[in-house]
């Protein structure tokens, strides 16, 4: 008997040089833009971890943590934008490309606004929730009350990232990341060591790098708008269906990372009970867990691009062949750091940290920062697959479930083994993370075009 090959399932081929050199073309810049991204926290850091008082450096480090966290809240608008942006490429549709953009700019103009009229509410919960010491608090209050002006340009910069990151153009959001260091880094020395302006400095430098690399932005969006067929049709942008589709795949995105924000927290909180001791230990495993983020979510962006023109184009073969080749390297890439973490993970926390009883805590658990990689990259690559094909919703209900599963390891682990049991229930939470999509990509991918 003869069977009869399924053909909403397209032969799995290798991928050729050709799919190889589109993963770099778009991983590469995007892996190097990601690297950057610590330095800024590093510059802040460093120019106010000179002054006499430490307090100045406390608070730019609570501060940090605060806009971080409610920045990483609203990433949706990026990362919504790269896949229906890279959708619309994909369809050939050159006035939804500038429609997905405009409306993207729209929301993120406005959560901006929102952000800033609403900074005293906002101050005094993260007032409650940093408990700054009185010393802290001065300079804290006036890093806060600048930084947070920096919320509408930095929520426009996003926008445009993701907007060149799904047009393909991943040179511009590398160019950008630079800009901000640049310009950044610059402003600190001036603000701080030359005014002496301490931590409103480092704000105040925050706040015109933002503002200047927006207009850099839009420099590079003029420059890939020229390429762009069509006109800004105002119909088009305020489309009902096309708005309530941006709120639902926002909303979901936003609800994701909330789940995903809460269950760091709870890693943070849950150590801090384990001891001081414990809890720098884990912090020094986490940046070197970190590290290894930034460069493999280049993989994650790039696959996000690639499988939303395919999407678009309704080319099934093609969106096999982007997972396919993305996935390759995104492993191999991971499998690399794992080999590095293996052999060399102590003498990085040695360069993280000097102080005797850190690192030998460090020693003892150090070895689980070698295991994340084989873990993650899954999580990564295919919370990519599924933002490129904008399936949020999936996204949303496979992270509510994975973070049942943490919840119930963390219960079950932490009073049995401690720190161990803490580091086994992360890891379990990215398995988790991972295996709840993979279940799903078989549909995904069933759902796309064709097969032609």
């Amino acid at each position: 008997m003869t069977t009869v090959p399924d053909p909403s399932w397209p032969a799995l081929r290798w991928p050729d040089r050709h799919w190889h050199a589109r993963v770099w073309r778009l991983a590469g810049p995007l892996i190097l833009s990601n690297l950057t991204t610590p330095l800024l926290g590093i510059a802040d850091s460093a120019v106010v971890g000179h002054l006499p008082d430490p307090v100045y450096l406390a608070a730019v480090a609570l501060g940090t943590v605060v806009f971080n966290t409610v920045f990483w809240l609203f990433g949706f608008l990026r990362m919504g934008t790269i896949g229906l942006t890279a959708q619309a490429l994909g369809a050939e549709e050159p006035e939804e490309i500038r429609a997905v953009l405009a409306r993207a700019a729209m929301a993120a103009t406005a959560i901006g606004c929102a952000i800033v009229l609403l900074q005293v509410p906002l101050y005094r919960l993260a007032v409650l929730a940093m408990a700054p010491s009185a010393d802290v608090a001065v300079p804290f209050a006036g890093y806060f009350d600048i930084r947070i002006w920096a919320a509408p340009a930095m929520l426009l910069d996003y926008v445009i990232v993701g907007w060149l990151v799904g047009m393909q153009y991943t040179r511009g959001a590398l160019y950008m990341a630079l800009f901000i260091n640049v310009v950044n880094i610059g402003l600190d020395l001036l603000f701080v060591v030359g005014f002496g302006w301490a931590a409103r400095g480092v704000a105040a430098a925050t706040v015109i790098a933002h503002c200047a690399a927006l207009a850099f932005g839009v420099l590079l969006l003029r420059y890939r708008l020229k390429q762009v067929a069509g006109s800004w049709a105002r119909s088009r942008i305020l489309d009902g269906a096309e708005l309530r589709r941006l709120f639902a795949i926002n909303r979901d995105i936003f609800l994701r990372t909330l789940m995903l924000t809460l269950s760091h927290a709870a890693l943070t909180a849950i150590a801090s009970r384990l001891g001081d001791l414990v809890l720098a230990a884990n912090a020094v495993i986490m940046n070197l867990h970190h590290f290894m983020t930034f460069a493999v979510d280049g993989f994650s962006h790039a696959v996000q691009a690639l499988c939303g023109r395919a999407t678009g184009a309704r080319d099934r073969r093609e969106f096999r062949q982007a997972v396919v080749a993305t996935s390759l390297w995104g492993v191999a890439f991971a499998l690399v750091f794992t080999a590095v973490y293996a052999v060399a993970g102590q003498q990085l926390v040695g360069l993280i940290t000097s102080i005797p009883e850190v690192r030998a805590t460090t020693a003892e658990f150090v070895f689980w920062v070698a295991v994340s990689p084989v873990l993650s990259i899954w999580t990564f690559l295919l919370d990519g697959i599924f933002l490129g094909a904008t399936r949020t919703a999936a996204m949303r209900n496979a992270m509510a479930l994975a973070v049942l599963v943490y919840v119930a390891a963390l219960l079950l682990l932490v009073p049995a083994f401690g720190n161990h049991g803490l580091w086994l229930s992360l890891m379990i939470f990215f398995a988790a993370r991972g295996l709840t999509l993979a279940i799903r990509y078989p549909a995904l991918e069933r759902s796309v075009g064709d097969g032609h």
